[in-house]
């Protein structure tokens, strides 16, 4: 026979699975053509103001983003393995991720979780897509969002405003989202003209090569790689850690 499952286990899944789904069709919001051309518009100009506002971020990658996120689409429902994902719609937040934690050093997810952990940042923070019109492409604009963290470990990356506008050029390599590019711009308009000269010396042509060499990493479903070893990963997926970068 079956096991039997407790009412409060499948209570709590059935919770779980109803916030998920909210994520991605609750807060949709349908734009007319110039009221996103509106809201691109500003959230760039804030943006460019501010690149610590996750939300203006957010909100141009998604009104600027749709012919790339179908691209990606398109990617991921070639691949088994994006098959999967697109099937399962596995989501980075601490109900499904949390099993991280406990895994043995040396693991990609224990690297996770050390990550997250000593930065103190959360999986849940993320802010829910809204602007996307379907809910195939809402997941795939929330799940690139998701995994942002996963390429900070995988590349060897920080998490200070030049190691973010590096990710944001691997990211644009991998899925020619325009605001990637134009949060380089943003990012890089706040550097120092020592931050300027070494980010676009050193980590710039690290980073587009990277991003090109690398598999397509939005048909990898990271959650089944947790156990494995991170420089098996790494060499599995063709990624190109960041250099040392005292010796620039």
């Amino acid at each position: 026979m079956g096991e039997c499952i407790e009412p409060s286990s499948v209570q709590s899944i059935n919770r779980f699975t109803e916030r998920s789904r909210k994520m991605i069709t609750g807060p949709r919001i349908h734009l007319k053509g110039w009221q996103q051309a509106a809201v691109a518009v500003g959230s760039a100009l804030g943006a460019l103001m501010d690149p610590r506002r996750a939300d203006l971020i957010a909100a141009l990658g998604e009104t600027t983003g749709k012919p790339a996120f179908e691209r990606v689409l398109e990617r991921m429902r070639k691949s088994p393995e994006g098959r999967e994902v697109l099937l399962e719609r596995p989501r980075v937040v601490s109900e499904q991720v949390s099993h991280a934690w406990d895994l043995p050093e040396g693991t990609f997810g224990a690297a996770y979780a050390k990550f997250m952990g000593s930065r103190n940042f959360s999986p849940d923070d993320r802010p829910p897509v809204r602007f996307m019109e379907t809910e195939e492409l809402a997941y795939v604009a929330t799940r690139a969002r998701e995994v942002h963290d996963f390429w900070h470990v995988l590349f060897s990356l920080p998490t200070n405003l030049i190691g973010e506008s590096a990710l944001k050029v691997v990211e644009f390599e991998q899925m020619l989202l325009p605001m990637c590019m134009l949060s380089v711009v943003g990012g890089s308009a706040r550097f120092s003209e020592k931050q300027r000269t070494l980010f676009f010396r050193h980590y710039f042509p690290w980073a587009t090569r990277a991003g090109l060499r690398c598999t397509d990493l939005m048909c990898i479903y990271y959650e089944k790689h947790f156990h494995e070893n991170l420089e098996d990963v790494r060499r599995k997926w063709g990624i190109i850690q960041l250099p040392d970068t005292t010796a620039f």
